[in-house]
């Protein structure tokens, strides 16, 4: 994953998660985020009917911030306590994201976090006209 430039986070591991109408949201482990200060903790918190209460964190190099950019489930509801700590990560406010070499395109919209990749299929949440569903 890449941020003005920089390389912020790397990994082998991580959880790939699905929810209905979505493509997966990939949660990386902490220690991804090699660089110092790379997470920086931010006010706010949204709740998941699935996984609970999330916090949020910018993303920081030193030519760019993306503000809320990331977010993890400290505390997850019950089923999701895998991801416990782990970090998301909104792909369309950062430079770059790759799964297994290949350039993912952020999920429409905006709000959701999805990672679309050749293997997935949409249509996905967040185009125009899928409020609804």
């Amino acid at each position: 994953m890449e941020l003005g430039g920089k390389t912020i986070a790397s990994t082998s591991r991580a959880w790939r998660v699905l929810e209905t109408s979505h493509p997966p949201t990939y949660y990386l482990p902490r220690d991804a985020f090699s660089a110092e200060g790379v997470l920086r903790e931010t006010s706010g918190s949204s709740w998941c009917e699935w996984k609970g209460q999330a916090s949020y964190y910018d993303l920081v190099t030193e030519k760019r911030v993306a503000p809320k950019a990331a977010w993890s489930y400290l505390s997850p509801s019950p089923g999701f306590e895998p991801i416990a700590g782990a970090v998301a990560v909104m792909a369309a406010l950062v430079d770059r994201c790759t799964v297994n070499g290949e350039e993912i395109v952020p999920q429409p919209g905006g709000f959701y976090g999805g990672w679309i990749t050749s293997w997935v299929m949409g249509p996905f949440k967040g185009i125009p006209g899928s409020i609804g569903w």
